[in-house]
């Protein structure tokens, strides 16, 4: 009967033919169906389910061409997403991918399941991969068949599981701590680009980015451009007290075959984790990073009673979840604490106002 579609057989395969949409219309599809009659019916009532399904409302008709997607196909449009909207975070996508490729290679993005990236926990977890970096992964992964959904390639997207994360880094600098590495770093370009770090919290890449163009000497302000904001959103940094003095030290070492405020003779601050390391070590400081600076100086603005709102805005920080993870309580903080719980204990009145009853004015 009419909308209830056909089987028939050409050859040795049978075929099924059925109306379904397709750009507005209901046009006849025709699809393999199986090797047997019976295989033929199960596909073409699946089908029709899913014309009816599209008929009320209740999911978009996908039909064959959403079994034919793989896992590369979902990951490439992620990839092609990031690129499109000029996402810095493209090659780090691209490296917290590279192992959901090596275990999905070419499968179908049907045949992956809950269970299925269960398995790929595990796996990485024999592997002895982080929670941190199996979690990164399954996110690009969780992405991509969202993309896939949106743009209606997919009906439907797995359910992504992930992992507890407790290895937030707790690093930060006390200033003598600080000032030991800095005066064991001989490269003045490195250390004029770590004290930057270490009083504003700006990102490494942000900072790397800055031109001279962006100073302000009229108001001694700097700009950040959004398109230089991993957040996409620019901010303006006020330059006063030290800062002033390094901007200083950088208009002297300003070079006219290079637009870059923090550079190395003339050339971009690339990766210096053997110079710092070596550093480090020589002043007693080892397993100290340059990112621990971020995490100093949103502490160091609490500690002296800037409004964390204000605070959020030099360092870059767009939410405050964010923020107070980096806002780190120190051994001192925490003595300081006791200190002065201590002292406000010992002010109470150590002698109690309250005159008991005697016993006789009980008993009358």
């Amino acid at each position: 009967m009419r909308g209830e579609g056909r089987i028939f057989q050409r050859g040795t395969r049978w075929w099924i033919a059925y109306y379904a949409p397709k750009e507005g219309r209901s046009v006849e599809m025709r699809e393999p169906g199986g090797r047997t009659d019976k295989e033929a019916r199960k596909k073409l009532k699946h089908r029709l389910n899913e014309v009816a399904n599209h008929t009320t409302g209740l999911r978009h008709f996908q039909g064959p061409r959403q079994e034919r997607l793989t896992v590369e196909d979902l990951l490439h449009a992620l990839e092609r997403e990031y690129d499109i909207h000029g996402r810095k975070s493209l090659p780090q996508l691209r490296s917290h991918l590279r192992h959901i490729r090596r275990f999905f290679s070419m499968d179908r993005a049907l045949s992956v399941t809950t269970d299925r990236l269960r398995d790929y926990i595990a796996a990485r977890q024999r592997d002895g991969a982080a929670p941190a970096s199996i979690n990164r992964g399954l996110e690009g992964l969780q992405r991509a068949f969202a993309l896939a959904v949106e743009g209606g390639l997919l009906s439907f997207a797995p359910r992504v599981p992930s992992l507890q994360e407790r290895n937030a880094r707790q690093g930060f600098f006390e200033r003598a701590d600080f000032e030991a590495i800095m005066g064991r770093l001989g490269d003045a370009d490195l250390r004029d680009f770590c004290e930057w770090l270490y009083r504003t919290g700006m990102r490494p890449g942000e900072i790397r980015s800055l031109e001279w163009p962006t100073l302000d000497r009229e108001t001694w302000t700097l700009r950040l451009h959004a398109k230089d904001a991993k957040t996409g959103y620019g901010r303006v940094i006020p330059i006063e007290g030290e800062l002033r003095a390094l901007m200083e030290r950088r208009l002297k070492a300003r070079r006219l075959d290079c637009r870059l405020i923090f550079h190395r003779s003339g050339k971009p601050v690339r990766d210096f984790r053997k110079v710092w390391k070596r550093a480090c070590k020589e002043a007693g400081q080892q397993g100290k990073i340059p990112y621990d600076c971020r995490r100093t100086a949103v502490r160091n603005m609490v500690r002296a009673g800037v409004d964390p709102a204000v605070a959020m805005k030099i360092s870059g920080h767009r939410t405050r979840n964010i923020f107070d993870r980096y806002n780190i309580i120190s051994e001192t903080d925490l003595r300081d604490a006791l200190a002065k719980t201590d002292a406000y204990v010992a002010s109470l009145p150590g002698i109690s106002n309250v005159v008991p009853l005697r016993q006789e004015a009980i008993g009358r």
